[in-house]
């Protein structure tokens, strides 16, 4: 038998290879913060805009333009831009609510801290299943979920619209990461389908 893989969901990862500086450190456990639905997160929800995050908002816009690239292949000049971005704080017992991410096209998870076991579970869009089996084994076609590994380093994209959560962190490390949102720029569609957008 032959399966062919059909309109699968792409998850880009990417490691950073180097570990956080000292100066970035600084800046990321200096930040005024407030409650977010079951963990902390950054009253500032631009912090890649600082002159202290640069090489990581660099490095993090390739990696955005090489998944944007392989996975959309758009004719033109039309790019993702990150919009916001901000930290989550998540202690022991803390989680993230399963959410997905507005006004956004592509979104991202920069881990900067983990626990051992530290995951992130993605869900499959309701309605897929009218009939429900008992599974034996899981795979990528019976699954309602699916998770991966938190790593420091490790950057997660994905398509904003596909949701997400975190489970209670179970470590004694605070879990630490760096959530973004992408939006088109440049020409997108086409004039002559009544579909054209320049922005």
């Amino acid at each position: 038998m032959q399966i062919q893989q059909l309109f699968p969901t792409p998850i880009g990862m990417f490691n950073l290879g180097r570990p956080f500086t000292d100066e970035e450190m600084l800046f990321v456990r200096g930040q005024e913060t407030r409650s977010n639905q079951g963990n902390t997160t950054t009253v500032d929800t631009f912090v890649l805009r600082d002159p202290v995050m640069t090489p990581l908002r660099d490095w993090i816009e390739d990696c955005v333009g090489e998944y944007f690239k392989t996975t959309r292949n758009p004719k033109g000049d039309a790019h993702l831009r990150i919009t916001q971005s901000w930290f989550n704080y998540s202690q022991q017992g803390q989680w993230h609510h399963k959410h997905s991410h507005h006004n956004s096209l592509v979104s991202g998870v920069f881990y900067v801290n983990t626990n051992l076991n530290d995951r992130i579970y993605f869900h499959r869009p309701g309605g897929w299943q009218q009939i429900k089996f008992l599974v034996q084994d899981w795979n990528l076609y019976n699954t309602d979920t699916w998770w991966f590994e938190a790593v420091p380093g490790r950057l997660i994209l994905f398509p904003s619209s596909l949701e997400h959560e975190v489970h209670p962190v179970t470590g004694e490390d605070v879990r630490i990461s760096m959530s973004f949102n992408t939006f088109p720029v440049g020409e997108i569609g086409d004039d002559l389908g009544l579909s054209g957008l320049k922005l």
